[in-house]
């Protein structure tokens, strides 16, 4: 930061003041996300927008300090990406993320730099990965191999948080210092073929949420693939927008459409609800709603995008579709019409500005199944086209699953699942699997095959083998001594 007095910055303070104040906020964030939770969590559009500028700092801070934890934080994102992943494709729940990105999962900056760090995909031009070059940052072989290895299934859990509440916080919200969050309770199950993870659902995320996804490897370009499946139930408020920003009630929806036009469109495919609730145990989901009267929008749209192949809506109710390497069963809990996923125009009209931008390329081609029933819901099964015979095979099996549901003044659903578990789900109580609640109580920031950390813990203790790796953010950065090191 270049020497200069307080009439020198807009501000009125001081070059060192401003470097003070900013390492204070910086080393403040790490000690928060390595603590509860990144609040932009996972995300496969801003993941970039985080590496660049902590690869500033690990390759030129002066600050010693600062420069370590930049690095460590680059491992602890990189890993937070590499476990999540198929083949370079973000896979799970999301917070900030465009229609482009969720149509066309290569078209995100993620899958972009998954080719410069582990050579997945194909090479294209990514901000962040000029600033990761730069910076001489390299990732620890650890992480390579975490992010290659797909032998075996796995499910991994994370706990991240909302951005801060500024007001309609709510009970559930959680205090950190002298400012409100609430959990955010991810959960993914990771194949070598596909990526299906959720959250419990909720407006965990202002404007650009993903409650959950489904994604899976394809042999179609990347850029133009459209390898996923998801729900969503497009919400609209004004609670929302004061929710996380600062603007009055009655003009926040029109600042947040200025630059994010389908926020307030019906057929938007990025939002968060206050009336969904979402559980998910392997491969199998449950997802209910329960809608007010007089709603903003108040109908659930399930994508079906036009990579699909073979879908078959079978008169026992579930709808049988298969993405590349992966079958997948959709039962609705009621009744739905075939739209297409742009069925207003608007982004891909005149109108649709930079979140329109490509439109002929991506958003093209698709379908949705929208249902305008207040009380409502679904189950998703999903399995490896590996472990059946064929797609009758797999028909049959989830035809013969036991399932129960009922859409009477209150949503609930107890469904087993095709490996035996039993999956049980009434909206506004804890779900059960096996009879046991999910406990949300004692989620863990981390929990899978290559890390296991607590909240609050500050730290990050990976293992590949007999191979361990620690980022310890809860000491001081040591540095080597020339002592030291000859």
């Amino acid at each position: 930061m270049p020497e200069a007095g307080p009439d020198e910055w807009f501000n009125g303070k001081s070059s060192d003041e401003n470097q003070s104040i900013a390492r204070e906020y910086l080393l403040h964030w790490i000690a928060v996300t390595t603590s509860y939770g990144q609040g932009e969590y996972d995300s496969p559009g801003y993941l970039g927008a985080y590496l660049a500028p902590l690869s500033l700092l690990a390759g030129f801070a002066d600050d010693f300090e600062l420069k370590e934890k930049a690095r460590m934080m680059l491992d602890y994102l990189i890993y937070d990406y590499a476990v999540e992943h198929v083949d370079g494709f973000y896979g799970g729940a999301h917070s900030r993320i465009y229609p482009h990105q969720i149509l066309a999962p290569g078209r995100t900056p993620s899958a972009n730099i998954g080719w410069l760090l582990f050579g997945f995909g194909k090479h294209h031009p990514e901000t962040a990965n000029r600033f990761l070059a730069l910076s001489g940052y390299e990732p620890p072989p650890i992480l390579e191999r975490i992010a290659r290895d797909r032998d075996r299934p796995y499910v991994e859990r994370e706990l991240k948080r909302t951005r801060w509440r500024m007001r309609n916080a709510g009970p559930r919200s959680i205090v950190i210092g002298d400012r409100r969050s609430v959990p955010v309770y991810k959960y993914s199950y990771v194949d070598r073929d596909f990526v299906f993870g959720s959250s419990q659902g909720g407006l965990l995320q202002p404007i650009q949420q993903q409650t959950w996804s489904l994604v899976w490897r394809t042999d179609n370009p990347r850029r133009q693939a459209a390898n996923t499946f998801f729900a969503v139930q497009p919400y609209s408020s004004f609670i929302e927008g004061t929710m996380y920003f600062a603007e009055l009630a009655d003009t926040i929806t029109d600042i947040i459409t200025r630059s994010k036009i389908d926020y307030d469109s019906e057929d938007k495919l990025a939002s968060g609800s206050p009336y969904e609730q979402v559980m998910q145990h392997g491969t199998a989901l449950i997802a209910l709603y329960d809608l007010p009267e007089g709603g903003r929008f108040p109908h659930i749209t399930t994508f079906f995008s036009r990579d699909l192949e073979h879908t078959d809506a079978d008169d026992s109710g579930w709808i049988f579709s298969q993405g590349g390497p992966l079958y997948i069963a959709y039962r609705p809990f009621a009744p739905g019409v075939w739209k297409p996923n742009d069925w207003t125009g608007l982004i891909g009209g005149e109108h649709g500005g930079s979140v329109g931008r490509g439109f002929s390329e991506w958003g093209v081609g698709h379908q949705c199944l929208v249902s305008n029933s207040l009380i409502n819901g679904y189950i998703v099964q999903v399995a490896p086209v590996r472990d059946y015979a064929d797609f009758d095979a797999f028909k049959k099996a989830v035809r013969a699953l036991p399932l129960s549901f009922s859409l009477e003044t209150t949503p609930e659903a107890a469904f087993t699942t095709l490996d035996g578990t039993v999956l049980s789900a009434r909206y506004g109580d804890i779900p059960t699997v096996n009879g046991v609640p999910v406990d949300y109580a004692n989620w863990p920031l981390f929990d899978g095959p290559y890390a296991y950390e607590k909240r609050e813990s500050r730290r990050l203790d990976l293992h590949y083998g007999d191979e361990r790796y620690l980022l310890d953010f809860t000491q001081p950065a040591a540095q080597e001594t020339e002592d030291a090191v000859q």
